[in-house]
């Protein structure tokens, strides 16, 4: 089999190298599953300003927000103003097959978009929690934690679609109306903090790792100007997995090793999950807005909680 091909315009090359220690697979088998998957993969992808997690052989992995300057003329990007850093940031958007063949070939295994449209700055699309348990084996526990998510969104007459993170975790994701990106934030601190209450013993809304007691953490900051790993993206991870969307019925049932780059497009055949188990966009209630606005910003109260605990240790 050669090692170099052609799809699309696009040339393909090293593709019998390995993707990364531990992956068990081919780059080959990378740009396989991102191919066969396309048709899924995209539609999550397109529009929203992208971040892609590459790995080339012999160095660390490195998130990549700004396009290379060797980067085709041919592959959309947008241009965003960094506050932090005090520059432009050439984001790539992967709007078709071409340009997700490029990334491919480039090495990126992971796809992080943005939760805003490019043409809806700092209006998210969806109200996300990320629950990330204490350990790599504590998938059962993030299910349970999933659960408690799903019975306080019914609470407040909201429904979600629910996905392996493909790291250790689990992903709830609930479509919203317009929403400006604060109101957003403050919903999802609310919708944490109502599961939380649920079952303690289970799940944390703490920041600070120290304070989560080997709970499942309830991460309430991606809004705004986060980013979360699209459905159907490889991680890098041992065994290459897939963050993968299943029922809440089959949630019980599965771990995230179950999917992986040379596993995951045939357990999918024809189906789209993701599309078919995403409710219609839902309006967030005031009331619900207004619980979370009394609810500090995570990372800020942690800041604050770090300061005073460096104060104690001084004896100040």
């Amino acid at each position: 089999m050669s090692t170099s091909e052609e799809r699309d315009g696009v040339s393909l090359t090293n593709l019998d190298q390995a993707l990364f220690d531990g992956s068990e697979a081919t780059k080959r088998d990378l740009v396989d599953y991102l191919d066969a998957v396309r048709d899924r993969i995209i539609p999550v992808l397109r529009d929203r300003p992208l971040s892609v997690m590459r790995v080339r052989p012999g160095q660390a992995p490195f998130m990549q927000k700004n396009l290379p300057k060797y980067t085709p003329e041919w592959v959309p990007r947008l241009p965003i103003w960094a506050e932090a850093s005090k520059r432009e940031i050439s984001y790539g958007l992967c709007d078709d097959r071409r340009t997700l063949l490029w990334f491919a070939n480039q090495r990126a295994v992971e796809y992080h978009p943005t939760l805003y449209p490019r043409d809806r700055w700092d209006h998210p699309t969806h109200l996300v929690l990320d629950l990330d348990p204490p350990e790599e084996n504590a998938f059962p526990l993030a299910v349970r934690a999933a659960h408690l998510v799903r019975r306080a969104l019914a609470d407040e007459g909201l429904a979600g679609a629910v996905k392996t993170s493909g790291a250790k975790g689990v992903h709830v994701f609930v479509p919203i109306e317009d929403t400006p990106a604060d109101d957003v934030a403050a919903a999802t601190r609310a919708i944490a903090a109502r599961a939380e209450r649920l079952d303690p013993e289970v799940a944390t809304s703490a920041f600070i790792v120290e304070d989560r007691g080997g709970k499942v953490y309830l991460d309430s900051t991606r809004a705004g100007g986060a980013t979360v790993a699209a459905a159907y993206s490889p991680r890098l991870r041992p065994g290459a997995p897939v963050s993968f969307p299943v029922t809440w019925d089959e949630l019980d049932g599965v771990s995230p090793g179950d999917f992986t780059v040379r596993t995951a497009a045939r357990l999918l055949g024809d189906r789209d999950p993701w599309a078919e188990s995403m409710p219609a966009p839902q309006k967030l209630s005031a009331e619900l807005i207004a619980e979370g606005h009394t609810i500090p910003v995570a990372r800020v109260q942690a800041m604050h909680e770090g300061k005073r605990r460096a104060r104690a240790r001084r004896g100040e």
